[in-house]
């Protein structure tokens, strides 16, 4: 007979996590050090860090607030989603300013802090939990743990590639990270498998409470997603009117992907109704494509046709791809990833290349073409193969993941005793 509880994490999760903050602080006392900003006046100072805090309070504000709250929409698994989210979120960003540090800074052998390094943490750190919303309930926090470290090794090392190989626009190879998590979370997915969740497990569902708290993560994501694309603009080369275009194109794209969301959503449904699901996730597919192409738009129509196109293929994808895939791959996506962060990115992606050719001479059109389709196959190519080894990685039984019929179930990790009760009186 199989066990009644799933495996207990006490002798892996606490020590897992133990040892790699003791590594980190000891990188941290080592490495580590704070920016000071002598060189500049005291007035164009304090004016660059009231800017920079507030841009990196949105962005914060979306890692922990945004995506926690959006994890909670199945129904007996709202603990495990926001939990996890924090505790990926939170060793991911440490691990990222390291790695970033070391790979950008080793020429001084010192990594200095600042507000800008700390922006990219976060961003990298986004780019883990897109890649786990396609395990979503289906792996224990050890595993999810480990996957966001090596995710996050694998998406900075593929920027530093870009960045040393092709010369790569520092905010364009970073706004990859919806393609690169997406892609690599889906191997992952795919190579651990559960044949006990086929084709639908009995836990994962939704209801009104959650679906709202699920709405609450999608407005805050919406809210600050502008900031989250112009937060690393005025840092590089551009001038300063970049940034307000990407400010107002986001928020364009957004409010078109909105109201494509709601329609498709309400089009394919055999009931003519609306999903809160599909609403919730491909509302903010306008936002993912012009995060890519951001450096191209120019006019606010090209960025509402991007956020219309962005949407009308999520809302598809989310619709129709999930149980075809499932079917024909035996890929368990479980926050439909897939549609929602790497379609709507492969579209931004097309759209920049478009743009560009459409403004370039011939010659210099096809030298582009080359360098973004390689800039593309390359981020591909990393998150596919780094996704497979993690995925092979953590399918061993020492992480101890838990049985199916525990999958997308609070009980397996948390102490909840509302579910006790309830059991009781059935």
């Amino acid at each position: 007979m199989a066990p009644q509880y799933a495996p207990s994490l006490r002798s892996r999760l606490p020590l897992v996590a133990f040892l790699l903050e003791t590594i980190f602080l000891l990188l941290f006392v080592i490495f580590v050090k704070i920016e000071q900003h002598e060189q500049f006046g005291r007035e164009s100072a304090s004016k660059l860090f009231i800017s920079s805090y507030a841009e990196f309070q949105d962005v914060h504000v979306m890692i922990f607030m945004g995506f926690g709250f959006l994890a909670t929409f199945l129904v007996r698994y709202g603990f495990s989603g926001s939990g996890f989210n924090v505790l990926l979120a939170a060793m991911a960003i440490q691990w990222a300013v390291l790695i970033n540090g070391f790979l950008q800074q080793h020429h001084i052998r010192e990594i200095h802090i600042n507000m800008k390094s700390v922006i990219e943490a976060e961003l990298c750190a986004a780019s883990a939990l897109v890649a786990m919303g396609a395990v979503h309930g289906k792996a224990n926090p050890v595993q999810l743990l480990l996957m966001a470290l090596v995710e996050v090794t694998g998406f900075v090392v593929t920027q530093w590639i870009l960045r040393a190989l092709f010369n790569a626009d520092p905010v364009y190879s970073i706004m990859l990270l919806h393609v690169f998590g997406a892609l690599f979370g889906v191997m992952v997915s795919w190579v651990l498998h559960r044949e006990g969740i086929k084709p639908e497990h009995e836990k994962e569902k939704t209801d009104r409470k959650t679906g709202l708290f699920a709405m609450f993560g999608t407005l805050f994501l919406w809210m600050f997603w502008p900031s989250f694309n112009s937060a690393l603009v005025r840092d590089y080369r551009w001038d300063g009117g970049l940034k307000l275009t990407v400010i107002y194109g986001t928020y364009l794209s957004l409010a078109v992907s909105v109201v494509m969301a709601m329609s498709v959503s309400m089009l394919t449904s055999s009931k003519g109704k609306m999903n809160m699901v599909h609403v919730q996730s491909s509302a903010l597919s306008g936002g993912v494509a012009i995060g890519v192409a951001m450096t191209a738009v120019h006019a606010p129509w090209i960025a509402m046709t991007i956020g219309f196109c962005a949407a009308l293929l999520s809302a598809l994808g989310y619709r129709y791809m999930k149980n075809h895939m499932l079917f024909a791959f035996e890929c368990h996506d479980t926050c439909g990833v897939l549609s929602v962060h790497a379609i709507p990115g492969i579209l931004g992606w097309f759209a920049h290349l478009f743009l560009r050719l459409a403004s370039n001479e011939s010659t210099i059109a096809v030298q582009f073409a080359v360098y973004h389709i390689c800039v593309l196959l390359i981020t591909a190519c990393m998150s596919l193969v780094m996704g497979t080894a993690t995925g092979l990685f953590l399918k061993w039984s020492i992480w101890r993941p838990q049985q199916d019929r525990k999958c997308f179930d609070d009980q397996a990790f948390w102490e909840v005793n509302g579910f006790v009760h309830l059991h009781q009186f059935k």
